[in-house]
């Protein structure tokens, strides 16, 4: 049913939340840890639709069989992919993807990893400070950017990649181009993480469905050249979540099993300040989706709005923070540039959350 979403809050961590689910009185967010004891139930469109909260015991007993259904996309475990184990997704604890910008003009590092070997030395370094993913890409999609030839492209990311073969890190390729998607592939790549969901490239769709490998179908209003011109939205995050429900229901079509697709909301891309904290706020409105959730928000343009830092290297302090309320809202995967400092973030959350260290690595 279209115009039905489900929004979980109240959420509780550790032993508190494994106990209210034991006793009705909360339910699992995608069959990890993390439990909510709230729902925000959304009836209608954006722009005019109607919100109520339900306690998560009501909303376990609903006669509502379109309400059950999305209850369950959210309630249930995400079955494993790309190298990825079902168990990790369900661990609570986000998988860090470490970002390696092969290119001159990145807007966070561009020009610092653009040749092969700084590019591979920094790929390691952040697969030793606890990146499980690294996100290899040679196009920068920041504001403002051009389109990057094909050829160049290429040329970039593919001595890096064939460096990387046999890392104990999953590979992910960042691109739009289904050429360069396939020769990552080849490379051992396992992740075709796209900006453009798949629609900028025709061949991409062939290319994911051949390939095998897993899909990130991140949502972007405009080409990177102009997105940041004027974006608009009457709901953002009802927005977002329609187009990528849409899309998804588009990648199976031509062949892409589900469990196959990460989506990703796309923080910055298309959207103001405003914007970019209302789906940060919403996160968990994406499980409903019924796949892993990424975030990708680090060092990004909007923190500035937030702290006035122009540096982007020094808003790794607002990046953290982002990380921690990602995970809070069951993201499982966050790509980020400072992996060991997120890294840290993160097990000092989850500890605290959980009360100790033992309970937040085992969940309890």
């Amino acid at each position: 049913m279209s115009g039905l979403y489900l929004r979980p809050l109240g959420f509780l961590y550790g032993p508190a939340a494994k106990s209210a689910v034991a006793d009705g009185f909360a339910l699992p967010l995608a069959g990890g840890p993390v439990a909510f004891t709230l729902g925000e139930v959304i009836e209608g469109n954006a722009g005019s639709a109607k919100r109520r909260m339900v306690p998560a015991s009501d909303l376990s007993l609903t006669k509502d069989s379109d309400l059950y259904a999305l209850i369950e996309r959210v309630t249930a475990p995400r079955p494993g992919m790309a190298g990825i184990p079902a168990e990790r997704f369900a661990s609570g604890r986000p998988i860090l993807m470490g970002i390696v910008n092969v290119t001159p003009d990145s807007f966070s590092d561009g020009g610092l990893f653009d040749q092969k070997e700084p590019a591979v030395n920094h790929a390691a370094e952040l697969i030793e400070a606890g990146a499980e993913i690294v996100d290899i890409g040679g196009e920068s999609t920041r504001p403002g950017s051009d389109t990057v030839a094909t050829e160049d492209e290429l040329s970039r990311v593919v001595p890096v990649l064939e460096e990387l073969r046999g890392v104990k890190s999953l590979i992910s390729i960042d691109t739009r181009k289904a050429a360069v998607a396939r020769a990552a592939a080849e490379q051992g790549a396992t992740i075709f993480n796209d900006v453009s969901a798949l629609t900028f490239d025709v061949d991409s769709l062939a290319a994911a469905a051949e390939t095998g490998m897993a899909v990130v179908l991140m949502h972007a209003q405009g080409e990177p050249k102009t997105m940041q011109d004027n974006p608009t939205y009457e709901d953002v995050s009802l927005e977002v979540y329609d187009y990528l429900a849409a899309r998804i229901a588009d990648v199976t079509d031509a062949g892409i099993p589900k469990e196959r697709i990460i989506v990703d909301p796309g923080v910055g891309f298309g959207k103001n300040i405003d914007h970019n904290l209302d789906l940060l706020a919403h996160l968990s409105l994406f499980h409903g989706l019924g796949v892993p959730v990424l975030v990708g928000a680090s060092r990004k343009r909007f923190i500035e709005g937030v702290i006035g830092e122009k540096n982007p290297r020094n808003r790794e302090p607002g990046s953290q923070a982002i990380a921690i309320a990602s995970a809070a809202q069951g993201v499982q995967i966050v790509r980020v540039h400072d992996v060991a400092a997120t890294r840290q973030a993160l097990e000092v959350w989850h500890g605290s959350m959980a009360g100790s260290p033992e309970n937040a690595a085992s969940g309890d």
